[in-house]
């Protein structure tokens, strides 16, 4: 082409003519274009070998190459001559056994990269389970906080859930949806009024679901949103209810009283919170009216009714009451305890005042009623001293429960004297919590020993182990390791104590602990917070152990050890 160019020119020269340069141009771009358009074929061509290099298909045919190819054509080659993956309904050779199968879609894919028959792919998913960890799926707060409510709640839940449970919790969740509850037995009814309770839902509508003209029992548990008129409906919609349970009453009013008195409501057992807007001239009338009829009365939380003189007509007008419940009622001393003194057949007295008391009254109270008892709790009388548990020990002969609880000024001589050679049959139900003494200048206690320590326990064992159910010893400090070691030795059995609490008593370890699991075979829980030497404790099948401090793990260990191995 070159020579070509240059005979043109030597005879346009001859005849005087000029070649235009732009043709020259034209021809120069021409031969540049054609240049570029090889370089990008050449781009073009490397970058659909790398794209071939990179393909899962090509690592596999190198790997069984069993080495690095010479170049790149040498792969693009390769890549042309490689057996295709056999399509579904063709036969092929298993990689693993060789055996001949028919292809399917769901045939599974080798080490190597070939085909598997149906024995050897499942062989392989086997062996995959094996090696992969089970993983739980982490606690959700939601259900971690559930957990730790109903450990405040004293509920410990062991196992699964059951189907009644599962269906009463669906039926709380939806409330809203619910139009009729239908024929249900009263522990449902109790048990959906306190999930209600708990999640704030009990209004006016959701108490209609509870009202039936037969029912008479009526158990609510947090009456915060509900109003006035909705107590006078509980008792026109169910006029022959006998039982009624009615916490965080605060619209609760003298109305509602002039409504029970006007219908003359058959009410035998009434329990009531924080109805502090009623008023004492409307007490002493209801008793008057109604009084004649009650067994069973439960206040709490009352900190502007029910003065001295009410309480009088009280004692006046109920001489059919069995059950008596009066806790963190501000107005009630002396004289209240010497009123209750007359109330010769009461079976159950509960009492907690937050307001000093004496214990010469307190004494005098549990001589006078002390005979016809069978429980008896006594909280926060800080100034009771040894003359009242000898008045318990000289006059209650029928008691199987027993709850005397934060004091520091009887001693371990009287707890003593109150086990020792007692007329009173064993106590299923015992709480001597927080009886020590508080005086933090001497950790080890006075010399004369404060609150229920070795000598007490120990009596208090002799006496009841054999029929005691629960037992309550949290914060009794001075009761040494040596006293434990004793009564929880293996050897000596508690045959129906199912649950126990030794929270702080620091002097317990995991030895003590042990021989709980081995002393008591119906054991159901055990609450041990601030027990800080119970570590790596082994908890039988069946036992729930609560507070250990062991940040790495719950709150709650429950046991999968079989008791017969343990």
């Amino acid at each position: 082409m070159a020579e070509a160019r240059q005979q043109a020119r030597e005879e346009a020269a001859a005849n005087g003519e000029t070649v235009p340069a732009v043709e020259e141009q034209s021809e120069e771009e021409q031969w540049v274009e054609t240049a570029a358009q090889k370089k990008k074929r050449k781009r073009q061509q490397d970058t659909a070998l790398a794209k071939i290099k990179a393909g899962k298909d090509h690592k596999r045919q190198k790997k069984g190459k069993g080495g690095d190819s010479d170049g790149e054509d040498n792969d693009a080659a390769w890549d042309m001559y490689t057996k295709k993956k056999p399509m579904p309904g063709q036969l092929e050779n298993c990689e693993e056994c060789g055996k001949r199968f028919t292809v399917t879609a769901y045939s599974k894919t080798g080490p190597d990269g070939g085909l598997l028959c149906t024995k050897c792919s499942k062989v392989q998913e086997d062996q995959r389970k094996k090696i992969q960890k089970v993983k739980k799926p982490p606690v959700s707060r939601d259900k971690r906080r559930q957990v730790q409510s109903n450990l405040l709640d004293g509920i410990v839940q062991v196992g699964s859930k059951t189907l009644q449970e599962l269906c009463v919790k669906e039926v709380a969740n939806n409330i809203h949806e619910v139009e009729e509850f239908g024929d249900l037995p009263e522990s449902l009814y109790k048990r959906l009024s306190q999930i209600l309770s708990k999640q704030r839902a009990i209004t006016s509508r959701t108490l209609d679901l509870f009202l039936k003209p037969d029912r008479q029992t009526i158990d609510i548990y947090d009456c915060g949103k509900l109003e006035t008129e909705d107590y006078i409906k509980i008792f026109s919609v169910v006029p022959r209810v006998r039982n009624l349970n009615i916490r965080s009453a605060g619209q609760f009013k003298d109305e509602v009283l002039d409504y029970i008195m006007e219908r003359k409501c058959s009410l035998e057992r009434l329990q009531l919170e924080a109805a502090n807007l009623i008023t004492n001239e409307k007490w002493v009338e209801f008793f008057e009216h109604c009084g004649e009829r009650l067994e069973s009365l439960m206040l709490t939380w009352l900190d502007y009714s029910m003065d001295d003189n009410a309480f009088t007509a009280l004692t006046q007008h109920c001489p059919n009451l069995r059950r008596l419940k009066l806790k963190k009622c501000f107005r009630l001393g002396d004289s209240a305890l010497d009123a209750i003194g007359e109330l010769q057949g009461l079976e159950h007295l509960s009492l907690r005042f937050p307001t000093p008391t004496s214990s010469a009254e307190l004494a005098k109270l549990i001589s006078s009623v002390g005979p016809g008892l069978r429980t008896l709790s006594l909280e926060n009388f800080v100034d009771a001293d040894d003359d009242v548990l000898a008045a318990i020990h000289s006059s209650c002969t029928q008691l199987a429960k027993l709850r005397f609880t934060e004091n520091d000024t009887c001693t371990d001589a009287g707890y003593t004297s109150l086990f020792n050679e007692w007329s009173n049959p064993p106590l299923a139900f015992i709480d001597l919590s927080k009886t020590r003494s508080i005086d933090y200048s001497e950790p080890d206690g006075p010399a004369q020993t404060i609150g229920l320590a070795s000598n007490g326990f120990k009596t208090l064992m002799e006496h009841s182990g054999s029929r005691v159910e629960r037992l309550d010893i949290n914060s009794c400090r001075h009761i040494a390791y040596d006293t434990f070691s004793r009564v929880f030795d293996g050897k000596q059995q508690y045959p129906l104590l199912k649950d126990i609490n030794i929270s702080f008593l620091t002097t317990i370890d995991t030895t003590i602990v042990a021989g709980m699991f081995k002393s008591c075979p119906q054991l159901i829980k055990v609450t041990a917070f601030g027990c800080f030497n119970v570590t790596d404790v082994a908890v039988p099948k069946g036992v729930a152990l609560i507070g250990v401090p062991n940040a790495q793990s719950s709150i709650v260990q429950e046991g999968n050890i079989d008791a017969d191995l343990w």
